[in-house]
């Protein structure tokens, strides 16, 4: 009887230790760097995943150095909480700093740390590097290859730095067959800066026009892709040659335009605005719009004819659908024609909002 007794005194005992419990998914943060004498903060989620109030009794750092804010009050069951801790930074250098968090009634601590790195000056890089895809920062957040033809292999150079405390392999992931990319050089140290070079393979190319894909550019080979990282490219191969083959130019079709932009002025709320162009063929043979393609989304395009025969005209109409989409869209409202007008074989419209 008194075995039994022993037996159920100790499983009450572990309930009442696990009914409080602090548990945190971010035992170490990373403030990555901070200036000389520039205090820095990190501040880490908890929660109480016991069913019952918690206290925290006592919050022990490993330094001086060091200053923590924590709840006085007590923590329902269930509760999510934050505790904060901030570094003077007088140190030069890397630093990890720590503290123990106790609960009332109970001696076992939960340990948290706080690392990053003191240098001696912060640079302002937000003018030269203003695109931040993690601590990895670029001075481009999208990549055109505008007016390419096939055959070509161009190449489009990306400035980045390492603006991290760890060191850094920069790759471009997930890279169409049409795409290759080299970073030089192959590691970043902190706070170096480095390039990475994307090649067009246009003989992998299939359609003339515009072609979109959406690649990453990545700390480090094999990380996970996210919207943070997205890098969006955009290809526009033009015809090597007319897509006129009547051979004669004095008898080809020319393609004259209304307006060769069109504003729309400035969006306001979920209202939809649209403009005209009108296109006339003024040619002496039939004009042919073989591809009409938008560079963003949150527009919708109509053209109401294809084909021009001579002086026949056609009424090409560009609406915004999207407000929030298109302003937050990385490249800017375009529409894109290819024609076999033998000197307008690509045409590019512009769409002005605000």
């Amino acid at each position: 009887m008194k075995k039994l007794f022993i037996i159920m005194g100790l499983s009450m005992a572990t309930i009442a230790i696990n009914a409080q419990r602090i548990v945190t998914k971010t035992p170490v943060i990373n403030v990555g760097k901070t200036g000389f004498e520039v205090p820095v903060t990190a501040t880490f989620e908890l929660r109480n995943r016991g069913s019952r109030h918690l206290t925290i009794r006592e919050v022990k750092t490993d330094c001086g150095c060091t200053q923590v804010d924590y709840p006085k009050k007590s923590i329902s069951g269930g509760d999510r909480f934050t505790i904060s801790m901030t570094y003077d930074a007088r140190l030069l250098g890397h630093f990890t700093k720590q503290m123990a968090v106790y609960r009332v009634g109970s001696e076992e601590p939960v340990i948290l740390k706080m690392q990053g790195i003191v240098v001696p000056e912060m640079t302002d890089y937000s003018k030269n590097y203003p695109y931040a895809f993690g601590d990895l920062l670029a001075d481009v957040n999208n990549v055109e290859f505008d007016n390419v033809n096939k055959g070509d292999h161009p190449e489009v150079e990306i400035r980045v730095l390492n603006s991290g405390s760890s060191v850094m392999t920069p790759n471009i992931q997930h890279l169409p067959p049409y795409l290759t990319a080299m970073a030089t050089p192959e590691t970043l140290t902190p706070g170096k800066t480095g390039k990475v070079i994307l090649t067009l393979n246009t003989e992998k190319v299939q359609d003339f026009g515009l072609t979109q894909t959406t690649v990453y550019l990545a700390e480090r080979l094999g990380e996970k892709v996210s919207s943070e990282t997205e890098l969006p490219v955009s290809v526009v191969l033009s015809p090597n040659t007319t897509l006129y083959a009547g051979g004669n130019k004095q008898y080809a079709p020319k393609m004259e335009l209304s307006v060769d932009s069109l504003s729309l002025g400035r969006l306001g709320g979920k209202n939809r605005k649209s403009g005209v162009i009108t296109i006339t063929n003024t040619g002496r043979t039939a004009l042919n719009i073989s591809s009409l393609q938008m560079f963003t989304k949150g527009m919708k395009v109509t053209l109401d004819k294809r084909e021009l025969q001579p002086r026949e005209t056609a009424k090409l109409k560009i609406a915004v659908t999207d407000r929030n989409q298109l302003l937050k869209a990385r490249q800017k409202p375009r529409v894109l024609m290819i024609t076999n007008d033998p000197d307008h074989s690509k045409v590019v419209i512009k769409v002005n909002v605000k």
